[in-house]
């Protein structure tokens, strides 16, 4: 495959798999670096300072800070066993956590906050590793939500940063240069050809900050007073474990933000799925699980370092597809920069020191991007006016908290504060709203056999039965056993050969909502995705040499759609098939 035509198309130039020249990663880990330090330096400063902590401790949360972001987006980059995405997610400070972090250190100092923030980490663990059982809750249209809440809560404070300028300084400084830095970018990811699209960020960013030096807005004093090198003077404080009146009233609320940051993370991992492939694939959810379990330790080991927890940066996303790079190389890139420039102040001073103006004009970019992969992952499977509802109802509430004008009077301090993160918030509507889709859903039935041919005749009576209740036509519900004949025997696959081997257990589960009938086969997880089998059928035109693949051919056409969600502890299989689709061809016709 010629590389260089990939690059000239919207399309991913270097895989996760393959490994770009080294110059290219350490150029694309540098920049990208560049966008997350501020963020990553930033919210311990306005927690710290905001809880009046002191300057010490702020240098020693920042420093620990760096440490962790870096060593947790090199093992989201690099897989430990189960803990990490396999993808170029890169991860820092969390500021969705800047209200209850402050009010922990107000409360109980940094002891305290770092025992609440390994107390929420547990909770991330065990999410983890049962996020199959909150399908349902953590759904698409959930995640997507979240994801483009990302842009809202983010944007306002881009805003502000568009227009900051020394005191002094001419009015044309700041949107001139962040003027630069936008064009240019926009002008080479649009039009330019091959390699020089990925340089297409780090020549915008040089554009506007060489823009912001001709007006004399870029601080050079503070490239010149900080030293090579350096450590913290401070040393580490220590945990809070007398669980005092405070820690219990706080964790509730520390567990409810981990479980957005969660979301957001689950969000994040499915995104940068979508975009990393030059074919499509099916959404590897063990790979999510991963990246759920590294965000977790990433919260263990700040709390161990007692600094504000991380979580990923959605900004890994449209940063792939904006160069057309998702190597792994690149992760690991970004993550040693990050725990090199902890220890280097000088380095760290010449990537602050970028003019407000020039990092808000690509960021701005970049949120773009990432608010149309929300959208996308909304889109996805079968949507319908209940799931625009949940996204549109859920997006607004998010956009009028953060924008204090829903009842900002009415909540409190504290409360406001926590609702004033529309990611918070519209998450929180989002899974409220599901939640309440799911219980005024009809209930589900269910049927538990063993994962076998003999289950045939079972599982017939069963859909027979649920067809009979829905007043099905008879060609529909024999469309109805034929789609669960076909799922059964694709998951069956090619039989055990190991006479001690246990035979494994199919659990059924049906529910019907008027023409539409969705089913789930939950079983032992597979090596093999049914979704990607299928879309390789799709590209050979329906033919294929082997008759293993001949049930896939016929599930995709009795079905509407099809699924298949792959876990650590178990694979589900969702086929959805409808009563509405009119003369069809028989099976024999099919085959």
């Amino acid at each position: 495959m010629e590389q260089t035509n990939q690059g000239d198309s919207a399309e991913i130039r270097y895989e996760p798999d393959e490994k770009p020249p080294h110059l290219v990663s350490a150029t694309l880990g540098l920049q990208a670096a560049l966008l997350v330090l501020a963020g990553i330096v930033l919210t311990p400063a306005i927690v710290i300072r905001a809880a009046g902590t002191g300057e010490s401790y702020l240098i020693w949360a920042v420093f620990a800070a760096l440490l962790v972001s870096g060593f947790t987006t090199i093992l989201q980059a690099n897989r430990l066993g189960r803990i990490g995405a396999g993808h170029v997610l890169i991860m820092g400070t969390s500021g969705a956590f800047i209200a209850v972090c402050v009010t922990a250190l107000v409360e109980g100092g940094p002891g305290l906050l770092a025992t609440l923030v390994i107390a929420s980490s547990l909770f991330q663990f065990a999410l983890s590793a049962r996020l199959s059982l909150l399908r349902r809750i953590i759904t698409p249209v959930v995640a997507g939500t979240v994801i483009a809440l990302i842009a809202v809560t983010v944007m306002p404070i881009m805003f502000d940063m568009l227009k900051e300028a020394p005191p002094g300084a001419s009015t044309a400084s700041a949107p001139a240069s962040a003027g630069a830095t936008l064009l240019v970018v926009a002008v080479l990811t649009l039009c330019a050809k091959g390699s020089l699209r990925l340089w297409a960020p780090i020549i915008g960013l040089g554009a506007g900050c060489l823009v912001a030096a001709l007006f004399g807005i870029y601080d050079f004093s503070r490239v010149a007073q900080a030293p090579w090198f350096g450590l913290p003077d401070t040393v580490w404080v220590g945990l809070d474990l007398s669980y005092k009146p405070a820690f219990w009233a706080l964790l509730p609320a520390f567990i409810f933000v981990t479980l957005i940051g969660a979301i957001e993370t689950v969000g994040d991992s499915i995104a940068i799925q979508r975009v990393s492939w030059r074919k499509p694939r099916a959404v590897d959810f063990r790979r999510v699980q991963g990246a759920v379990a590294a965000d977790g330790l990433g919260n263990l080991l700040s709390g161990l370092a007692t600094t504000v927890p991380n979580t990923t940066y959605s900004s890994s996303v449209p940063l792939s597809q904006l160069t057309g790079v998702a190597a792994r190389n690149v992760g690991v890139c970004i993550g040693i920069i990050l725990m090199a420039l902890a220890f280097m102040p000088k380095l760290t001073a010449i990537l602050l020191a970028i003019p407000g103006p020039v990092v808000a004009a690509y960021v701005t970019l970049l949120m773009g991007l990432l608010f149309m992969q929300g959208m996308q992952i909304i889109m996805q499977d079968q949507f319908d006016y209940r799931k625009a509802v949940i996204a549109g109802l859920s997006f607004w509430i998010g956009t009028g908290f953060q924008n204090q004008v829903i009842f900002a009077d009415l909540l409190g301090e504290t409360l406001g504060e926590l609702l004033s993160n529309g990611m918070t918030t519209g998450g929180l509507a989002a899974i409220a709203m599901t939640l309440i889709l799911e219980a005024a859903s009809p209930r589900r039935k269910r049927i538990k056999m063993t994962l076998d041919i003999e289950a045939l005749p079972a599982i017939n009576v069963f859909l027979r039965d649920l067809a009979e209740r829905l007043r099905w036509s008879g060609s529909a519900t024999d469309r109805l056993c034929a789609a669960g004949e076909e799922a059964l025997l694709s998951l069956i696959g090619e039989p055990v050969e190991a006479e001690d081997a246990e035979p494994r257990q199919l659990v059924v589960t049906a529910q019907g909502r008027g023409t539409s009938l969705t089913l789930e086969f939950m079983v032992g997880a597979e090596a093999d995705n049914l979704e990607d089998r299928i879309a390789v059928l799709k590209e050979r035109g329906g033919q294929s040499p082997d008759e293993s693949d001949l049930s896939l051919n016929l599930l995709k056409h009795f079905a509407t759609s099809v699924r298949h969600q792959q876990y650590h502890d178990t694979g589900i299989v969702t086929i959805q098939v409808d009563d509405a689709r009119q003369n069809a061809p028989d099976r024999q016709q099919a085959a």
